[in-house]
């Protein structure tokens, strides 16, 4: 399962960075915390947190309390600071002027930092992301700053810059829940699926209520086939969002991974019972029942997927009463035939029709030799197809049960003609002509039959037949 992270989740985690506070206040921070995520995020009022007295204060004020992971400021910076600040609510272009006028080789990486938030919440990821590095340039220990760079490459989809830079701000002692959940985010992406899981675990032990943290560590462990861990995951998902169809389909792939296919099959009947089944997943329902041996049950799944979307193609449900008379659900693959019927009968394609009309001289073929109705099926499929060489076989196979040899070796001698058909229709022919005492006439095309396509069985039958026609002499 894919994970995505809403835009809308990004930009507020982008926003949030600008206002961080590590242990020093800088230009863009409050000392609240970060939001926690959730299925729906809205954007924070940037102007009521702009306006808040205790943002006013830490703007200007405490720059040097942590000098290790924040840049000193000169009364110089924290008076343009203090000018961005009265700027920022109301007008984002001319603070943005005024940094840029300001900030120098010489100035405080903060201002860097600022700079880089401006052009943010004007959507200008590439000037921030610039200004943003050029701050960690002039600071390298800039913790808040590597943040900034790895959310908007998180965004931009440079995985492997936002993985560098959420490690540098770890190993600076600046792990939060968000920084944790995108570069397990990032690892995901990689499809590197361990580090990936190491994430979102911290993520999640940070903020155990976050649901994409949780989903993006069942995906972790899913795909290192951890399925215990990933049904576990998936049980707290499941009873915090029951109608989310994609936890329950999950949560079904990790019961057959288990080898527990009567567990998946319960949550692909809830998702059923919720109206979020589809097509694919009753079908894979109904494969379930006919593993375990239950026609019944397979058959009502079928049916249900054909009811569903009654327009999709016909394939699946051709497969699926093969599937039935194959395993012994007989009378569920003729009535599941007789639906495919009713349902498609105006808009078979040919290709689709010859299926259907094998499907039924073969279901027929089960219960006895078959009956004319089975000969005028086959005969229709090869009508569509002369160079049908399954439909072909089948025929001489109807006229062998029927004993009439001569028209079944007819048919097998067209079907041999078939090359990918040659080597079992001649051992067709010769398994008639023992039954005729013709054993010369059989060991030749048994012989050509094996210096085609080589069979140990066929390599025994050719020597019971040598003894039997030595015996004859």
């Amino acid at each position: 399962m894919q994970v995505s992270f809403k835009p809308t989740v990004i930009m507020i985690a982008l926003a949030i960075g600008l206002f961080e506070s590590a242990s020093a206040r800088c230009p863009g921070d409050t000392s609240a915390p970060a939001p926690r995520p959730s299925m729906q995020v809205s954007q924070p009022d940037l102007a009521i947190l702009w306006n808040d007295p205790g943002f006013q204060r830490s703007f200007i004020a405490g720059y040097g309390i942590n000098p290790e992971v924040e840049p000193r400021l000169s009364p110089e910076d924290i008076a343009v600071l203090e000018l961005v600040r009265q700027l920022m609510a109301d007008d984002l272009p001319a603070a943005e002027t005024l940094l840029k006028k300001c900030a120098s080789p010489e100035s405080s990486a903060t201002l860097d930092l600022t700079l880089g938030g401006t052009q943010f919440q004007q959507d200008r990821l590439v000037d921030a992301l610039a200004n943003y590095r050029a701050a960690v340039a002039k600071f390298p220990n800039f913790r808040r700053a590597y943040r900034n760079i790895g959310l908007i490459c998180t965004r931009n989809g440079d995985h492997s810059g936002a993985i560098t830079a959420f490690n540098r701000m770890i190993e600076l002692g600046g792990a939060d829940a968000y920084s944790y959940g995108l570069l397990g985010y990032c690892h995901s992406a990689r499809q590197d699926y361990q580090p990936a899981e190491a994430a979102y675990r911290n993520a999640l032990l940070l903020q155990p209520e976050n649901v994409e943290w949780r989903l993006g560590l069942t995906r972790s462990v899913f795909k290192q086939a951890k399925y215990e861990d990933a049904a576990s995951l998936l049980e707290v998902l499941i009873a915090t969002f029951p109608d989310k169809a994609d936890f329950w389909l999950l949560q079904a792939h990790t019961y057959l991974g288990l080898k527990q296919p009567l567990q998946a099959a319960i949550n692909l009947e809830a998702l059923d019972s919720i109206g979020k089944s589809t097509t694919d997943t009753l079908q894979t329902l109904g494969d379930i029942y006919m593993s375990e041996g239950l026609p019944a049950l397979a058959l009502r799944a079928y049916d249900r997927a054909i009811t569903l979307n009654p327009t999709q193609s016909v394939t699946k449900s051709i497969r699926a009463a093969e599937v039935l008379a194959a395993r012994g659900g007989l009378p569920e693959a003729k009535i599941l035939l007789e639906r495919i019927k009713t349902n498609w009968s105006q808009s078979l394609s040919e290709t689709e029709l010859r299926n259907v009309l094998k499907l039924q001289a073969r279901l027929s073929m089960k219960d006895g030799p078959g009956d004319q109705s089975t000969v005028q099926a086959l005969e229709e499929a090869v009508r569509i197809d002369p160079l049908d060489g399954e439909a072909i076989m089948m025929l001489g196979q109807y006229f062998n049960r029927a004993k009439q040899p001569d028209q079944a070796i007819l048919w097998y001698e067209r079907a041999a003609s078939i090359e990918s058909f040659a080597a079992s229709a001649k051992v067709k022919i010769a398994q008639i002509l023992v039954g005729q005492a013709r054993f010369d006439d059989a060991l030749q095309l048994l012989r050509d039959a094996q210096s085609q396509k080589p069979r140990d069985d066929v390599a025994r039958y050719i020597e019971q037949v040598e003894r039997a026609s030595k015996s004859k002499r």
